[in-house]
């Protein structure tokens, strides 16, 4: 079992999925890489990453895909 990355973007936006995904009894790792872009100078909007299970994709399949249309 590895780690999949299922989401790329704004904090606001990961932070909202992650709790979705946790709701729906979902492990998240979310990992933020804003404190190193700034230090950097580049910050980015694809900056924080939600990482499942791989073997758990098929339950978070259906909450990603909803979340992504309610977002559009």
């Amino acid at each position: 079992m590895g780690l999949m990355k299922v989401f790329s973007g704004s904090e606001i936006l990961a932070t909202a999925l992650k709790t979705k995904l946790e709701e729906a009894g979902i492990d998240v790792i979310m990992k933020n890489n804003n404190q190193s872009n700034i230090v950097l100078g580049s910050a980015t909007s694809l900056a924080v990453e939600l990482f499942i299970d791989e073997s758990k994709y098929g339950k978070a399949d259906g909450v990603i895909t909803d979340f992504k249309v309610s977002i559009q």
